[in-house]
């Protein structure tokens, strides 16, 4: 079975001055656990000195190939470890929560719940939408430039 997006990585809030950084990997998939020295690795060398936790992800899983006792990579580095479900909401709060009292310098910051509110309602100007259209199609049918450079002069 092929492994999406989805349950090989995911690194949040990391670019290049990023502050914090989240390296996630499938329980349901070993090969994912045995990137993570990398993912760290490559995450160390662009982003210095910031809080990282490491979370197990499909934790609802019943087919889970990485036990809680095989995870240790966390320990080597000292990094938080969560065991997380994203499907079932568990424990998805912890890392970020997590993260934030790290960036905050604060240990008793909490979250607070409040309702979902209802979107707004966006009044769309069809005009302006198939002017917009229009001029995406235009673009779209014009042809590329034969060197890259000629694009930045």
């Amino acid at each position: 079975m092929p492994l999406s997006c989805f349950n090989v990585l995911i690194i949040l809030i990391c670019s290049i001055h990023g502050q914090c950084a989240i390296i996630m990997f499938d329980v349901t998939a070993r090969l994912t656990y045995k990137n993570v020295p990398t993912w760290h690795r490559d995450l160390c060398r662009v982003c210095e000195n910031i809080p990282i936790v490491l979370c197990g992800n499909k934790v609802d899983v019943k087919n889970r190939q990485v036990k809680a006792k095989q995870v240790t990579f966390h320990r080597k580095k000292n990094l938080q470890y969560y065991e997380i479900s994203a499907k079932s909401n568990y424990n998805f709060e912890k890392p970020f929560l997590y993260l934030a009292r790290k960036l905050a310098g604060d240990p008793n910051l909490h979250f607070v719940e409040s309702p979902a509110l209802a979107p707004p309602e966006v009044q769309i100007d069809l005009a302006a939408q198939q002017q917009h259209e229009a001029e995406l199609a235009a673009a779209a049918s014009q042809p590329l430039p034969d060197d890259d450079d000629d694009a930045f002069e």
